[in-house]
């Protein structure tokens, strides 16, 4: 266990009322009652401290995966886009912090000649959310490649944790209560940089060839059921293209609601909703959301 470093002032960027439809990829949200973007972790270390016992958290990092409802977020956002962001690599191990995004650490690791990483290109959001819910791409898994985690709580002490003080399985990810992940390291083996860079291109032109990357979305709407795939069943179900709202099932990855321009999270959730009572009253299976919805509607 350790204790971060004392500091008497904050050297964040505190922030009230402030709008989240811009730090989501849906780009939608209502306000946060505050938003803090930490300097540093001993800096968010003072912050939490001083935070009120049974004040709400939300921890944001990329904005995907994520549904903030139109009322917004009742208490305060952490904030960690461009903080905590820090890669390190030595031999065959790679440390990111929580903010660090799962594309730079899989081009830093291919840069390093360590292959094992290039699937963290594919997710679209940073290395804390993918601890969160074990975010996998292209046939890998976060906590495949995990040695050690660091996390904070709400006193502002730090603990290394190893994977087996967690429950992992498919997007869902169990630890010790009250903690959150503000580091990681990770385990990769040694290759050839040119051949690994060129599998982070491939990867990345096969998900803008089957995914609607130019439209703002939540990255995969639900959890693949066990034995087949949630966009399968969405468009044997005749939902491509169906609109509520501004929400609409992209016609190029079924498994994505899009954001044609004017959604409100009201319509995107409602969306959700419809597709899963359609496809369960086809094909008896129902759907499981992995975007985490939060805040209140407006």
């Amino acid at each position: 266990m350790m204790a971060a470093r004392e500091t008497n002032t904050l050297r964040g960027e505190l922030r009230c009322d402030e709008p989240l439809a811009r730090y989501t990829s849906w780009r939608v949200g209502g306000p946060a009652r505050c938003l803090y973007r930490p300097a540093d972790v001993e800096d968010l270390a003072v912050f939490l401290r001083r935070l009120p016992a049974d004040e709400p958290l939300l921890w944001l990092g990329l904005g995907s995966n994520l549904l903030v409802r139109d009322g917004g977020f009742p208490g305060t956002v952490i904030a960690l886009q461009g903080r905590l962001a820090e890669i390190e690599v030595d031999e065959t191990q790679l440390y990111c912090g929580a903010g660090a995004s799962c594309a730079r650490v899989a081009r830093a690791a291919a840069r390093a000649g360590l292959t094992g990483a290039a699937f963290l290109a594919g997710i679209p959001g940073t290395m804390g959310g993918a601890l969160a819910m074990n975010a996998g791409a292209f046939g890998g898994e976060t906590w495949e490649r995990v040695v050690e985690v660091q996390t904070i709580d709400r006193s502002g002490r730090l603990r290394r944790r190893p994977p087996g003080d967690f429950r992992v399985a498919y997007r869902h990810v169990e630890g010790p209560k009250g903690e959150w992940f503000v580091s990681a390291l990770l385990s990769l083996e040694p290759g050839d940089v040119a051949a690994e860079q060129a599998r982070i291109r491939t990867l990345l032109e096969r998900r803008a060839a089957t995914q609607p990357t130019g439209q703002p979305s939540g990255g995969s709407t639900f959890r693949n059921p066990p034995g087949d795939h949630a966009a399968r069943l969405i468009e044997a179900a005749g939902l491509k293209g169906y609109r509520i709202g501004g929400a609409e099932v992209s016609s190029k990855h079924a498994n994505f609601i899009v954001n044609t321009g004017d959604a409100t999270a009201a319509d995107i959730e409602a969306l959700m909703r419809h597709v899963q009572a359609e496809v369960e009253a086809r094909f008896g299976v129902r759907l499981e959301p992995e975007v985490h919805r939060v805040g209140v509607t407006a």
